[in-house]
């Protein structure tokens, strides 16, 4: 016999007695199927096509893949006798009759080549605006077509679990599939980066979603389809979309100035362990532990010490170094703030300005962040791998940065830079570090004449120069 279950329903008299504060949902409040917001927001989404030219001699991704295809350990180049050529699909949707379109870093990171194919299967070639590997967002541009549809941003802070959503998108290529889910959860953190914030819906969601919309019942555009979590390599109903309030910002940073800033204060966490909570004579674990201060930093400036336990900031709680650290990274540099600190049971409360966050790491860790030089040239720096330098024809001790990625249509390329050349010298300047070239660009600019580079190209020499637009 089954047992019996409590519910939190009366009835008398067969009649549902409706809790105090409560209404009763109408039935035009329940929709009967979603097809109505479907027609008018599917030719918004558009498959994103690209892709990779491996070089004929090397992949350079296998410089940076700590396995070789036999699953050895050694990060032997594999030699090929042609050039390859690596294709990819994903999702987007336009936001403005401009032709700005957003997507997931992910998608258009590597690619050589983007095109953008749109509900009616016309297919436009597309330019990289700008992308931000901490959210996996990007922007792509193309030239607009009459009567462009487009979609528009809603507040994901508005949406609550349990609430409708719609993925729209190109699940493995295809395209203007539709799948309808509930809101799972929300500020989900998978380890994927330093800003997760993830809505978790369980709407089916795929290889080839990536960067398509998820949508409220009005047909608002709460979040961006970013990551699945997937044993098998499909759908199990655990889908994550970056939330509009972050895209939002970001897709505006990266129309209005091609790279994001985001705050800094200075400070290394950890988080607040029993042990040490007890260590340090406080009661529970929420907060932020600082292990160290940068010395001349917001926080050093403003007087946090190693031993502080921060426990809000702009006068919100925080219960963890992750939500510390979103809530400094949100922050406008050069905006006040103030941190509430506890120490040997003493709270103290400090202001400061929030700095700038600098060389801020690509997801995989091994690619410096692009700064404003890379973000107007287009290119994905770092200094020269180890293991790349007998391949590429380079002295054991030939200094230099080496081009990891060109953006397709970037003045990069524009001016014949490609990838795995290295930059020598910058305003015959040697360069080591892409801070360097950065350094020297700046000079450019105020200057107002090109940025002249030298380039190491499997042995060969060859200067060029760019001019800023």
């Amino acid at each position: 016999m089954l047992a019996k279950k409590q519910f939190c329903v009366g009835v008398v008299l067969g009649t549902l007695m409706i809790p105090p504060g409560f209404a009763p949902v109408s039935a035009q409040e329940i929709p009967n199927d979603f097809s109505a917001i479907v027609q008018q927001k599917l030719p918004a989404v558009v498959a994103i096509t690209t892709k990779q030219l491996i070089d004929d001699q090397a992949s350079l991704n296998d410089f940076l893949d700590p396995f070789d295809s036999r699953g050895s350990g050694t990060a032997q180049p594999q030699v090929r006798e042609g050039p390859q050529v690596r294709e990819a699909l994903g999702s987007g949707f336009v936001i403005s009759p401009q032709g700005y379109i957003v997507t997931n870093n992910h998608v258009v990171a590597d690619a050589t080549e983007v095109h953008v194919v749109f509900s009616d299967k016309e297919t436009k070639p597309a330019r990289l605006v700008g992308r931000d590997p901490g959210t996996d967002i990007a922007v792509l541009k193309v030239d607009p077509r009459p009567n462009m549809a487009t979609a528009a941003w809603g507040d994901s802070d508005a949406v609550k679990p349990g609430a409708w959503t719609i993925a729209i998108g190109s699940p493995f290529g295809l395209g203007g599939s539709v799948t309808v889910g509930v809101l799972s959860a929300r500020s989900r953190d998978i380890q994927a980066g330093p800003y997760d914030d993830f809505l978790q819906t369980d709407a089916s969601i795929n290889k080839g979603n990536s960067g398509g919309p998820l949508f409220n019942a009005r047909g608002e555009v709460i979040g961006v389809n970013t990551a699945i979590v997937s044993p098998s390599g499909g759908s199990v109903g655990i889908g994550f979309a970056v939330p509009s309030r972050t895209a939002q910002s970001v897709v505006d940073q990266l129309i209005s100035a091609g790279h994001i800033e985001r705050g800094f204060i200075g400070v290394h966490l950890q988080e607040v362990t029993p042990s040490l909570a007890e260590a340090l004579g406080i009661t529970g674990t929420r907060g932020a532990l600082v292990a160290s201060v940068e010395p001349g930093s917001p926080a050093d400036k403003a007087g946090v010490r190693p031993g502080d336990v921060i426990t809000r900031f702009n006068g919100k709680d925080v219960q963890s170094v992750h939500d510390l650290t979103l809530a400094v990274a949100n922050q406008k540099p050069g905006s006040n703030a103030t941190l509430t600190t506890t120490q040997q049971g003493r709270e103290n409360e400090l202001n400061l300005t929030v700095g700038k966050r600098k060389d801020e790491g690509l997801r995989t860790g091994t690619v410096p962040s692009s700064g404003a030089a890379e973000q107007h040239l287009g290119l994905s720096l770092s200094p020269i791998p180890e293991e790349a330098r007998q391949q590429l024809g380079l002295q054991p001790d030939a200094t230099g940065v080496f081009i990891q990625d060109v953006a397709p249509n970037s003045l990069g390329a524009e001016n014949d830079l490609r990838r795995g050349d290295v930059i020598v010298s910058a305003n015959n300047r040697d360069v080591a570090q892409p801070s360097d070239i950065q350094e020297e660009w700046v000079k450019s600019k105020q200057k107002n004449r090109p940025i002249l580079l030298r380039i190491n190209r499997r042995g060969q020499s060859l200067f060029v120069a760019i001019a800023s637009p």
